[in-house]
């Protein structure tokens, strides 16, 4: 366990990773190019397949790979801030496309290969993409809107499962500005020089969708990196001597970039990269053979392995893991106590931050006592509090919005081309989250729910969080999302949206028993006062319940972005 005492925690990262260095603060040199000559011969990625391919590579190879991919872009004329999109499965060339853009100091946007064509115009349209990197698989949806594109110049094809070059330059080559990603690589050169780049210099682009109008990119900076490697290292506990790491995040999402390429190859950290979706008994299989030493993942990974049994995940050995962690939306006290029961004592860790924040703010870190449910504590050098409508602080055990000073390296520098809407999100010196919690006597702080999430309930606020804690520990509900319904007499009622476990049939009778557990459980206020059941909820690719979609549903509103949906 690192520790975590530190009176300036970032300065504390810059002297670890050695900043500044002769080329500045590149988040592409400072993961791949610049550890101990017996880091570079180390496993950086063991790649597994959906097919059952398996592919290593070693920092030094995937530095030598990027700097090849450096080249190929700085020939097809890319300037600095240019946007580079990448458009991929969970390949290797993923990883190598992001890492030779960094070093040309484009600005890099990751996409979720289950996007439409629609939510991918909306992010290359927006902020004028020039070249996007692609898949024969996935190119489709991008040739369906390159007449809405004027500024895009090239699309590179990753067609690595063809047998020949020959193939690989005609198979999905249709258009004059089509590239085969695999003939540019073979002439480029291995060497590269990265120009010198300040801290600010912009990186990273990450959509995020609001409840109305388009999805707006948070633009992050190389200077992130800082965060993301202390927090990495202090939060996740990594440790190059001896960790084989997985992040199940995909990279279109902001933990699949921070946590899953950044923070952890900061640290010359293993890591373990599955190509393929959700399978129970195929994550317990990877966990088991790998040899995964520290897991991140998702509260609803979390529930669906849950929802799969526990006889089959006794069927497996996790003896090798060690420290467990998960992000994406409040981890549900049972899914702590069954992580506990499941993995030989280990407990999850809970992580809260935003797409905005860059890098995790409140935690539940090593040597710090896991409160069931409570987001944990704030990191070291972050600083957070509970304000009222009027921006002053509340007394502990009152609910109120959850500010932080924007003071970590990794925060958002703008949303792209949006001022007025950056500049809402700072008051009085904060950074407000959007989200309303409370903290209590030990300095803990619990999620109560997003601000227009939040039900009033005969003057009752309930936090949907809360509610749908306590319906999850009822035997027959595997997941449940609860929105406040507008109700004549009560201003609101709390309904519920549930999907069953193996085994269950939905009834009313069980919808009786269901009600009668919570409001056992909770407060009669509090209790669903109406129940759906459906065969699964809607929910983000990174693993949020959507419900804003429920209630837009519900309510026979307008659903407004739904490009993040889950398949």
């Amino acid at each position: 366990m690192h520790d975590t005492n530190h009176s300036n925690p970032w300065q504390d990262a810059e002297n670890w990773l050695g900043l500044p260095r002769a080329n500045g603060v590149n988040q592409a040199t400072i993961c791949l190019d610049n550890h101990p000559a017996e880091v570079m011969q180390r496993e950086a990625l063991r790649w597994l397949g959906q097919y059952g391919e398996r592919e290593h590579y070693s920092f030094e190879e995937l530095s030598r790979l990027s700097n090849q991919f450096a080249n190929v872009l700085t020939q097809l004329g890319v300037q600095p801030s240019d946007r580079v999109f990448v458009f991929l499965e969970r390949i290797p060339e993923l990883y190598v496309s992001v890492f030779g853009a960094l070093k040309v100091q484009a600005i890099v946007g990751p996409l979720f290969s289950a996007f439409g064509p629609e939510a991918i115009l909306d992010r290359l349209a927006d902020c004028e993409a020039s070249i996007v990197i692609t898949s024969p698989a996935l190119k489709p949806r991008i040739d369906a809107i390159r007449d809405q594109l004027p500024s895009l110049k090239y699309v590179l094809v990753v067609n690595r499962h063809a047998q020949t070059r020959m193939e690989q330059a005609s198979s999905a080559l249709r258009f004059d500005n089509d590239l085969s990603f695999e003939q540019r690589m073979d002439v480029a050169s291995t060497t590269f020089t990265v120009p010198d780049t300040a801290a600010d210099t912009k990186s990273v682009i990450h959509y995020t969708s609001g409840t109305t109008g388009k999805p707006k990119g948070a633009v992050h900076c190389h200077g992130a990196v800082v965060a993301q490697s202390a927090t990495a290292r202090v939060v996740l506990d990594l440790d190059r001597n001896r960790d084989l790491y997985w992040c199940t995040a995909d990279p279109g999402w902001v933990t699949g970039t921070s946590y899953g390429i950044f923070g952890p190859w900061s640290l010359g950290v293993t890591q373990l990269v599955y190509e393929g979706g959700f399978s129970a008994q195929d994550w317990y299989q990877i966990l088991q053979n790998e040899g995964v030493t520290v897991w991140y993942t998702a509260p609803t990974a979390i529930r669906m392995l849950m929802k799969a049994g526990d006889k089959l995940a006794k069927m497996f050995n996790f003896s090798t893991l060690r420290h467990l962690a998960s992000v994406g939306e409040p981890l549900n006290p049972e899914a702590i106590a069954w992580g506990e029961r499941i993995f030989l004592g280990k407990q999850f860790h809970d992580t809260w931050w935003q797409t905005e924040t860059g890098a995790m703010q409140i935690v539940n870190r090593p040597g710090l006592s896991i409160k069931p449910g409570a987001m944990g504590k704030p990191f070291p050098g972050v600083e957070a509090a509970i304000l009222d409508d009027r921006h002053q602080p509340v007394p502990p055990k009152t609910e109120g919005h959850l500010v932080l000073k924007p003071s970590a390296p990794s925060f958002f520098l703008e949303y792209w081309r949006r001022p007025d809407v950056t500049a809402s999100k700072f008051k009085a010196g904060w950074y407000f989250t959007g989200d309303r919690a409370w903290q209590d006597e030990e300095g803990y702080f619990w999620f109560v729910g997003r601000d227009d999430d939040v039900i009033n309930t005969a003057g009752h606020l309930v936090g949907p969080f809360e509610v749908e804690s306590a319906l999850i520990e009822h035997p027959a509900v595997a997941e449940a999302a609860v929105i406040g319904k507008p109700n004549p007499e009560r201003l609101e009622i709390v309904k519920a949206f549930v999907s069953l476990k193996t085994g269950y049939e939905a009834s009313d009778s069980l919808c009786k028993d269901i009600q009668q557990f919570v409001r056992s459980r909770l407060a009669a206020h509090a209790y669903p006062r109406e129940i759906d059941f459906l065969p699964s909820l809607p929910k983000t690719r990174s693993g949020k319940l959507m419900r804003r979609l429920l209630k837009a549903r519900e309510l026979g509103l307008p659903e407004g972005d739904t490009s993040t949906l889950e398949d």
